[in-house]
């Protein structure tokens, strides 16, 4: 992880509500409300770092209702899915997919991870959501599959912690 005093910039304590949702909407996938709330909450210097700004977004996403959370984990895309075959993800989900190259799967790799989404989606109802980034795509089937052993509520939580530490991770990503 990078430097924990590193600022963002333009720094979110200085942004009005709808500069700030226009910077760091994007940080939790087609989900713009996070940071609406986030910054409804009162932003300071703390909150300047990406460690702080994660943080206070990380505490909006554990307290909205199951129904909100779903509908976050439900709007990231399968790993190395049809999207991604299609050209179809977010430039941060492309990008962190990339950096663990599920773009160079073989096509027995690709054969695996559909099987394994198609398997989560069922059990789950919402995609495999992992924090890809420092991954191999080894490391990213073998934990896969361990997770499809989780139960229901056990495994929204994980999914949870994942999409905030995807978050953490895209605003180090935001200061250069």
């Amino acid at each position: 992880m990078a430097d924990k005093n590193v600022l963002l910039t333009p720094r979110p304590s200085r942004l009005d509500e709808a500069g700030f949702v226009a910077r760091f909407g994007d940080v939790y996938e087609h989900s713009p409300w996070i940071a609406r709330k986030a910054y409804q909450l009162g932003l300071g210097e703390p909150q300047d770092t990406p460690q702080g700004l994660a943080e206070v977004m990380g505490r909006v996403f554990r307290a909205a209702d199951p129904d909100c959370q779903l509908s976050v984990l439900r709007s990231h895309p399968d790993l190395a899915g049809k999207a991604a075959l299609a050209g179809e993800l977010t430039r941060d989900s492309s990008a962190e997919q990339a950096s663990a190259g599920l773009d160079q799967c073989t096509p027995e790799e690709y054969a695996r991870f559909q099987a394994l989404n198609d398997a989560y989606q069922k059990r789950f109802g919402f995609p495999f959501i992992i924090a890809v980034k420092g991954l191999h795509r080894g490391d990213i089937l073998d934990a896969f599959a361990a997770r499809l052993e989780h139960d229901p509520e056990q495994e929204r939580g994980t999914a949870v912690e994942q999409v905030n530490r995807i978050a953490l991770l895209r605003l180090y990503d935001r200061t250069g």
